[in-house]
């Protein structure tokens, strides 16, 4: 059992300071870039196997 060594400090004070708001532009999610036909192709087959897969386990359970 650890065992204090002094008395408690208290509480630091509330902050009461809000932050500046951040910029809608900045907080925009980053863009998928598919520029060659190969990462379409991936990125497509990647939705399409996900939707399969639900489906399979729809049937399946």
């Amino acid at each position: 059992m650890p065992v204090r060594e002094g008395p408690a400090q208290p509480a630091p004070p509330p902050k009461d300071e809000t932050p500046p708001p951040y910029p809608a532009e900045k907080a925009r999610g980053g863009q998928i870039v598919l520029r060659t036909r190969g990462r379409r192709a991936i990125f497509i087959g990647g939705l399409v196997g996900i939707v399969l897969l639900v489906l399979l386990l729809k049937l399946l359970g």
